[in-house]
């Protein structure tokens, strides 16, 4: 964690120069933002609360002031640096002062090292319209990390312009300590100080000017480690050296220092996905996009061992010249098999392997994949912020659902987004529940763009829940939003 602490303290006090000297100069913007909900029933309605960076909130009637200073990359330039600056204060929500973005990027050519909290979104989803991707989707708050890459596709030499690919890795550090500690109920288990781990390589296939047919896959992977597990009296020790940032970039089994499990398996908890699409540019503009994800925890679902029966599919088709329906997106989820119902680890008596039973999200050690409550990976899965018993974990992660979105302008000031989501819910495989339990979501909202006011928007949005998940909620949200640049 010291190692971490330390690169981005560094990396903050050597970009202070750089952000004194922009705030003089053009480029830089601001944006200013209120919101109020209000809500009948349980929660705050799902979709006024997922895919919003964690800047939400499940209880009833809340709201925020949010401010925010930005400089964006300069594409043009070999050499080009970024940062942002983004304050929120809240009512009714798990903190009443939020750091939601503070970051500083700097880019050489096709290279970038961002530093900071910064808001993030799945690569191969809508952010708009998806239900989000199954590793990353946008639906918890940042995570402050070091992050270097190559964030947009680049051309490999001598493919005349077919073969491109980017990528990156990263290391950071939760936050939620002081949620968890105050969430849990007394003896529970929670975590502290744990440390964030994340790579992606993606390849890119096909020359759009010259054939209008693009292929993209990759893979996502993440890991959490280090830091220290409490349940009951208990306080479990995980390593964080030098050799533990190898070990979950390659993952590999743990040393003496770590729990059993981790030594005879891999050290920390792991996760990712491969992602592919196949985007198709038709004549007259519009596009056809179908696209694959295949979650996995383990070895077993990383490779095809078992099958790749879960997974995210969906297609995304624009229409920009349609201004009532601009873009259309369907998808179907299935996280229910997870290799099956049985777990067994070899013994010298019974050799035998059988690596079932996943257990999506969640971890022997630590909370799960989750910050602040909130799911880290697709918000269909319910995140642990809505546990009424104080345990931090998924309680329901093996489900099936489709999920539908669509939006468009149909006048020059006004667009409109309408999500729908219908799931079908069986708990887990340790605790099942007793009967299927059936979920749906909605969310109609309308975006006010004036023309005679420059920078402003409005936005009203109504959300409405029915199931046994979430039980009945319906409630409204107005966002009122300025821009602007500060000369």
């Amino acid at each position: 964690m010291k190692i971490i602490s330390n690169l981005i303290l560094l990396g903050s006090i050597c970009m202070f120069p750089l952000i004194s000297y922009a705030q003089f100069t053009k480029g830089l913007s601001y944006r200013t933002e209120t919101c109020v909900n209000f809500s009948g029933g349980e929660h705050t309605p799902f979709w006024l609360t997922a895919n919003k960076q964690g800047l939400s909130s499940i209880e009833k009637n809340n709201g925020y002031l949010r401010a925010g200073v930005f400089r964006e990359l300069e594409s043009d330039k070999r050499f080009s640096y970024a940062f942002g600056a983004d304050l929120a204060v809240a009512y009714n929500f798990t903190s009443t002062f939020v750091v939601q973005q503070l970051y500083a990027d700097l880019k050489y050519r096709c290279l970038e090292v961002s530093i900071g909290s910064k808001e993030r979104h799945s690569e191969f989803n809508n952010p708009l319209l998806s239900s989000g991707g199954l590793t990353f989707s946008g639906n918890a708050r940042p995570i402050p990390q070091v992050r270097i890459g190559i964030p947009e596709y680049t051309f490999v030499p001598g493919t005349k312009g077919w073969l491109a690919f980017k990528g990156h890795i990263a290391y950071g550090m939760f936050t939620d300590d002081g949620w968890q500690k105050d969430f849990v109920i007394p003896g529970g288990k929670h975590t502290e100080h744990v440390l964030y781990h994340s790579k992606d390589l993606y390849v890119k296939i096909g020359n759009r000017e010259k054939f209008p047919l693009i292929l993209e896959g990759g893979l996502e992977m993440a890991a959490q480690f280090g830091g220290n597990a409490f349940r009951g009296n208990e306080k479990i020790d995980m390593p964080n050296g030098i050799k533990d940032f190898f070990k979950v970039f390659i993952p590999s089994g743990g040393n003496s220092d770590t729990p059993m499990g981790e030594q005879t398996n891999i050290y920390g908890n792991h996760l990712g996905s491969w992602n592919f699409s196949l985007t198709w540019y038709a004549p007259k503009d519009w596009t056809i996009r179908p696209y694959y994800e295949h979650y996995f925890e383990d070895h077993s679902q990383m490779f095809g061992e078992y099958g790749w029966k879960d997974c995210l599919v969906g297609v995304e088709i624009t229409f920009p010249k349609n201004p009532i329906v601009s873009s259309f997106v369907y998808e179907y989820i299935s996280t229910k098999d997870q290799t099956g119902p049985v777990y067994w680890d070899h013994t010298p008596e019974i050799p035998e392997q059988v690596s079932g039973a996943d257990n999506y999200y969640n971890h022997g050690i630590y909370t799960g994949w989750q910050h602040w409550g909130m799911g880290i990976g697709n918000p269909l899965v319910m995140s642990p912020i809505y546990n009424n018993d104080g345990e931090i974990v998924f309680k329901s992660n093996r489900l099936q659902g489709h999920h539908f979105g669509i939006m468009g302008t149909p006048c020059v000031d006004l667009q409109y987004r309408v999500l729908l989501s219908i799931t079908r819910n069986w708990g887990t495989y340790g605790v099942p529940f007793y009967e299927i339990k059936k979920n749906g979501n909605a969310l109609v909202e309308l975006i006010y763009t004036p023309h005679q006011l420059k920078g402003w928007d409005f936005t009203g949005s109504l959300g409405i829940d029915r199931g046994a998940m979430l039980g009945k909620s319906a409630g409204g949200m107005l966002t009122i939003r300025k821009t602007g640049w500060i000369r």
